[in-house]
């Protein structure tokens, strides 16, 4: 499948390099917050958008799309086969939309003026909140990754350090996926523990989803409880 360039989304009407919806937060808190979403794979900002109302009502959500058409309202971060029974990735693409995301963020961290950040996606959107947290840990607090995967490139780059000894991390994935199987959750598990990281790791009765255990699990951990 040939993906393409999505022009239009590329500048919004604020300047800002990848298009996006917001929520403003409901109720004031101490600090300006934020939980920025990036969704799968033939998705769009929309998909994940629909989480504002299950996350905390003192956060601001951001929900970005995807920089790269894969059909009439449908985005990407990055070409993936499947074909071969294993995820192959165009590494030039994922680099690309790293960059872009890492610019996202420090354009919405300025527009908002954010104390605090999470990053989070689900599936390919889990993937890229993996790379961008590990390799750029300062530029986050934490990364929430929804039936995802560390991609190998980001494993052999990353070791361990101090700044990574203060990156949050909530993993879910759901023991019946059939997309990414859970395996690649639980080597995530054995990788981020290895780095020290503050891991949160829950395995679901579920496929390739969220479900409402999700939500209720996350919301308690963006609470710190």
């Amino acid at each position: 499948m040939k993906y393409t360039p999505v022009k239009e989304s590329v500048i919004t009407s604020d300047n800002l390099v990848l298009h996006y919806l917001v929520r403003e937060p409901k109720i004031k808190s101490s600090k300006t917050k934020a939980i920025v979403l990036l969704h799968g794979v033939g998705s769009d900002e929309q998909d994940l958008f629909s989480l504002a109302d299950h996350l905390p009502a003192d956060f601001i959500v951001i929900s970005a799309r995807g920089p790269f058409s894969v059909g009439p309202e449908r985005f990407a971060w990055y070409n993936v086969d499947f074909s071969t029974g294993k995820p192959l990735i165009n590494a030039a693409q994922e680099l690309s939309s790293r960059e872009v995301i890492r610019e996202f963020l420090a354009q919405i961290k300025q527009k908002y003026s954010l104390q605090e950040v999470y990053l989070g996606g689900f599936s390919q959107g889990a993937i890229m909140s993996y790379s961008i947290g590990l390799t750029h840990p300062k530029e986050v607090d934490g990364v929430i990754a929804f039936s995802g995967r560390v991609l190998e490139n980001i494993q052999s780059i990353v070791t361990k350090n101090e700044e990574l000894h203060r990156l949050k991390v909530f993993v879910a994935h759901g023991v019946q996926d059939g997309t990414l199987p859970v395996h690649y959750a639980r080597q995530a598990k054995a990788f981020l523990q290895n780095l020290g990281v503050a891991l949160t790791y829950h395995e679901y009765n579920m496929g390739h989803q969220i479900n409402s255990g999700v939500l209720m699990d996350l919301e308690a951990w963006l609470k710190g409880e």
